[in-house]
């Protein structure tokens, strides 16, 4: 397969002709393109937690079209028990994946439509749902362009970025969070070296990062994640940009499990490490990031999963956390849309989150 046709394809997109939602499995990159055409909420759900669709960004947009496929669904014309089958369809979707604020937020946005528009007509409102549903997707693809903006701003032509999991264009709409000012770079001849933490155990850097950057013309150099202390030491990277799944009001920041030890090394060897996301991504409503579910995922997902033949003993224990938490003391920044978070973050996240 041509590695360049992926940056060609939506992560995720609604068909409006055939009801579906549209979905770039990422489980089966990068060896092959494979496109989902889902209705049923039963398999977008799955289509969540399995991880055929990811990336915080993606997954709000992708539970959007969802719960607005599955109003359409609801045949009546009584607007209390229209409301009522609405959100137990938004509840149910909203339990597929417990720690990325983007899947609870786009639902709770269409949520505050039906709950609003009581005054007008099911179908009227079932097509409020659906406008509603297309401006969380465009609105993600501006967003993500200008963290790209700001995210320049840190870096310089031919600098060095070591990068974890998949925070591109393949968990968003367009361009990314943190590999946004790389693809924005490349648009305008901007040239970076980047490292790609291969990420286990879902390798969500060697499989898709990776794969999106080559596709971009960038420079990608894969390591596994135990080798970045040596990759740092060696003065090879410049700036650390990682995503984010969850922030808390003091900067605190839930990322996929691993990146709060890359903060450790980034501070050792006095590297700057940031973190990019949407303002949606901000839960403003948490102190901290202690008061964050992580989820608990599958023991397959390390013992057997990329192996042709299982690699651990039978019976062993697993531990297989989703994510991490790196407190805000790591952190040299949070890149929004909005602009660039410093510490204080309890007083540069209000003043962002004040639009």
């Amino acid at each position: 397969m041509n590695n360049n046709a992926i940056l060609t394809y939506e992560t995720v997109s609604l068909d409006e002709n055939e009801r579906s939602l549209l979905i770039l499995d990422q489980t089966k990159l990068p060896a092959s393109i494979n496109i989902l055409h889902l209705n049923d909420i039963h398999d977008i759900w799955n289509a969540i937690y399995t991880l055929q669709v990811r990336g915080a960004p993606a997954i709000g947009i992708a539970a959007a079209f969802g719960l607005y496929l599955e109003a359409l669904k609801i045949d009546t014309d009584d607007y209390p028990s229209f409301l009522e089958k609405f959100k137990k369809a938004k509840d149910y979707l909203n339990s597929a994946r417990p720690t990325a604020v983007n899947l609870s937020w786009a639902l709770k946005r269409l949520e505050k439509i039906a709950a609003l528009n009581n005054d007008k007509t099911v179908p009227e409102i079932k097509e409020l749902l659906r406008l509603e549903a297309v401006a969380i997707k465009s609105e993600d693809t501006e967003t993500c362009r200008l963290i790209g903006e700001h995210g320049l701003t840190l870096i310089h032509n031919g600098d060095g970025i070591l990068t974890h999991c998949n925070a591109g264009q393949l968990a968003t709409s367009k361009y990314g969070t943190a590999l946004a000012p790389i693809h924005l770079g490349r648009e305008r001849g901007i040239n970076f070296r980047v490292y790609c933490d291969e990420t286990r155990p879902l390798l969500q850097g060697a499989r898709l990062s990776a794969f999106e950057l080559l596709a971009d013309g960038v420079d990608t150099t894969l390591i596994c994640d135990n080798m970045a202390s040596q990759v740092m030491k060696n003065g090879w990277v410049n700036a650390v940009f990682v995503g984010c799944d969850r922030a808390s009001a003091n900067g605190d920041c839930c990322n996929k499990i691993g990146t709060s030890g890359l903060a450790i090394l980034a501070r050792h060897y006095g590297i700057p490490f940031y973190v990019f996301c949407p303002a949606s991504t901000i839960d403003m409503n948490i102190k901290t990031g202690a008061e964050i579910v992580i989820e608990q995922r599958q023991p397959e997902e390390v013992t057997e999963i990329w192996y042709s033949k299982r690699m651990a003993p039978d019976g062993v224990n697993v531990y297989n956390p989703a994510f991490d938490v790196t407190e805000h003391e790591l952190i040299t920044g949070i890149v929004t849309e909005f602009g660039i978070a410093r510490p204080p973050y309890t007083e540069s996240l209000r003043k962002i989150m004040l639009p």
